[in-house]
């Protein structure tokens, strides 16, 4: 029978204000603070403090046979520090329950790993100090912006430490396998990767409230049956965490579900696990990433964030600025630039067309893709601007 491991993402962007070309140059910051604690103090009171709440029960009332594992992005927890203390002391309380092991990831929540290596171990590196220093944990398991995985990213962050790291269970990937094993990454022995359940994962993300499936309204007790059904070693079921209270609403019955989860699921045998567990079993076979592969659209590539002209643009014309603005010396010019690489950025900027264009539009805070490259292109040229200034005054 598989072990079931449960991973939660957690993450906030820094939106940007209307930036208009008349700002360049004027002085003007670049962040929409009222709409970004609006936003924040929402999802906190809608997800975050009734979740981790929930969470802390339910691992206590187990004595510990309930865990999960989570990765707080620094822009989040930077975020809470400043305009949720309540819900960032929550998170505290939850990890010292002992039941929640913290992931690794880029502090910014980027794409650093496929525009620049330096960038990328150096947003690894910060996320990791902030993580040990606020909850005493150094993350063992690294889990890249929206799973995004390459055999070039698996060799740095094997070589920074990290005995796995999570991927996703995409077919073009593993094939005829099953994502319910442990794998090695081809590209970087030693690493073990642990790759996403899409299809149970996504029965919880985005199928719960579905009231066209066929499987709606959905069970604890048919889950967890399905869960014990499933054939293979591991069953990862990885989702933001934002799925409770804010994506699938309280009066969906998303907290209800969660709440019996651990009882039907351990009625029928079934055990979770952390991933830093599963990262000690040997793997199944070894797998290889030709090309990267993440959790995003049906495409399961890094379409989401560079698919068409725009997004490249605006990313390259982000990391072509690098230099210079490390050039200056100035801890914050150097940090709203890195804000400014947070992958949410360039996500608002997709012209995808179905289900997936839902998803994208859901998500923006922008009436078009348009109007966010537009905004993120003005502020590229005052940071552009700026940046010059410093280094020649």
């Amino acid at each position: 029978m598989a072990d079931v491991c449960c991973y939660f993402q957690v993450h906030q962007p820094y939106r940007l204000r209307a930036f208009r070309v008349f700002d360049i140059g004027n002085g003007a910051t670049y962040f929409d603070e009222k709409k970004n604690v609006d936003i924040l103090k929402r999802i906190a009171e809608r997800c975050y403090i009734p979740a981790n709440d929930l969470l802390a029960r339910l691992i206590t009332e187990s004595d510990g046979a309930f865990k999960v594992a989570m990765s707080l992005s620094g822009t989040l927890i930077e975020q809470l520090e400043t305009h949720a203390c309540d819900a960032l002391e929550s998170f505290r309380s939850l990890v010292a329950t002992g039941g929640v092991e913290l992931l690794g990831e880029t502090y910014y929540h980027s794409l650093a790993s496929l525009a620049d290596p330096d960038e990328f171990r150096a947003q690894i590196t910060l996320h990791g100090t902030l993580i040990e220093s606020l909850f005493g944990q150094r993350p063992r398991v690294f889990r890249n912006t929206e799973l995004i995985m390459s055999d070039e990213i698996a060799p740095v962050v094997r070589d920074l430490g990290f005995a796995g790291a999570l991927a996703e269970g995409a077919a073009h990937v593993l094939g005829w396998r099953s994502p319910a094993y442990v794998y090695e990454a081809g590209a970087a022995p030693g690493l073990r990767l642990l790759t996403r359940h899409y299809q149970l994962s996504d029965d919880v993300a985005f199928r719960f409230s579905a009231r066209g499936w066929n499987q709606w309204p959905l069970r604890a007790d048919t889950y967890a049956e399905w869960l014990a059904k499933t054939p293979g070693d591991c069953v990862n079921l990885f989702m933001d965490y934002e799925t409770f209270g804010e994506h699938q609403w309280e009066e969906s019955g998303i907290f209800e579900f969660l709440a019996r989860l651990p009882a039907e699921t351990h009625a029928r045998g079934v055990k979770f696990l952390q991933p830093s567990e599963l990262a000690t079993r040997q793997p199944a076979d070894r797998v290889w990433f030709k090309r990267p592969t993440s959790w995003a659209d049906q495409e399961r590539d890094v379409s989401a964030w560079l698919g068409n002209r725009m997004q490249r643009a605006a990313h390259d014309r982000a990391y072509a600025l690098r230099g210079a603005v490390l050039k200056t010396g100035d801890a914050m010019r150097i940090e709203d630039w890195r804000r400014l690489t947070t992958s949410d950025h360039f996500y608002y900027m997709a012209t995808k067309e179905h289900s997936d264009a839902e998803v994208h539009s859901y998500f923006s805070p922008y009436r078009s893709p348009y109007d966010a490259f537009i905004r993120y292109m003005n502020v590229m040229q005052d940071v552009q601007q700026k940046s010059e200034a410093a280094v020649t005054a």
